[in-house]
């Protein structure tokens, strides 16, 4: 696909899921202002609002441009975008900025960004602004986006937001009854950190997807719609920063390991006493572990 094609689809659906939100005979805004809006051309934008004409869709006479009727999913148009779930530009974008690419304070370009990840810069617009709730982004006054960054200080301010979750979620586990499925996981949790530590010379890589499924799983039983929101952004950074540092890789995977089955023997005992120290010791572990990257890669 072309990209002047590629650009005039991703607009053109774009402002079909603005349309989505408006009721028939809303005037819709200037060539100037729809074009800021989808960060494409005015050129774009008029090819988008003759479709729109043609289809039935909008009723343009010169700057009077009406919605006639809402658009429905068959009117939008295949882009290569598409192929990208939400959830695998949100890792592709935590994968971009922790891996030291940017610098904080770095304006992002959407439309050579949305290229790089693979995907539409209305996606893009739209999960940009779903971080803004997270501090890693903001959106500028006149437009566009500024990446706040992943500092030193962002890591230790997440790392003590983490504590607390942890804790909390330590407390629900310990709250379980017997034949909750947390109880199964854990066994089976158990199990593969002691495989993977009879065979941490060969497998320490595997660390950091055991660990993501570890913290998943702690954190599960936690009936709560905005702790689950932050995990997803804490799980990301941390399953990341075991990318980031491959000095002494085996020696620290190899204590994780450790730390966690610690903590997982702790909940299965009931003791909730020795899971709290055990946690408490696991994320003051991964906290200095961060912030040992931070320094060895000079972030600020």
């Amino acid at each position: 696909m072309a990209r002047t094609d590629e650009r005039f689809r991703d607009a053109y659906n774009a402002l079909l899921r603005d349309l989505t939100s408006l009721e028939p005979g809303t005037g819709l805004p200037s060539e100037l202002a729809l074009a800021d809006r989808l960060d494409v051309s005015r050129t774009i934008v008029r090819s988008t609002l003759g479709r729109l004409d043609s289809e039935g869709i909008i009723d343009w006479q010169g700057r009077r441009k009406t919605l006639i009727r809402k658009p429905i999913a068959s009117d939008g148009l295949q882009t290569d975008g598409d192929a990208v779930s939400p959830d695998e530009l949100e890792r592709a974008f935590f994968e971009w900025i922790l891996r030291f690419d940017v610098a904080p304070g770095t304006s992002l370009n959407v439309t050579d960004l949305a290229r790089r990840l693979r995907v539409t810069p209305h996606a893009l617009q739209e999960f940009l602004a779903s971080l803004t709730r997270f501090g890693l982004v903001q959106r500028r006054v006149k437009g566009g986006w500024d990446l706040l960054g992943f500092t030193s200080d962002y890591a230790i301010e997440l790392s003590d937001f983490r504590l607390m979750l942890e804790l909390n979620a330590v407390t629900c586990v310990i709250a379980q009854p017997d034949g909750h499925a947390i109880w199964d996981q854990m066994s089976r949790l158990e199990a593969a950190h002691l495989e993977l530590a009879a065979n941490m010379a060969d497998r320490f890589h595997d660390f950091s997807k055991l660990d993501e499924r570890f913290h998943t799983s702690l954190w599960s039983v936690v009936q709560n719609r905005f702790v689950s929101e932050f995990q997803k952004v804490i799980s990301l950074i941390f399953h990341y920063h075991y990318q980031w540092d491959k000095s002494d890789e085996l020696q620290r995977n190899a204590a994780a390991v450790a730390e966690h089955l610690r903590l997982i023997r702790a909940l299965k005992a009931r003791d909730e006493a020795a899971a709290i120290a055990a946690a408490r010791d696991h994320i003051r572990t991964a906290k200095q572990t961060l912030l040992s990257s931070f320094r060895r890669h000079d972030l600020p």
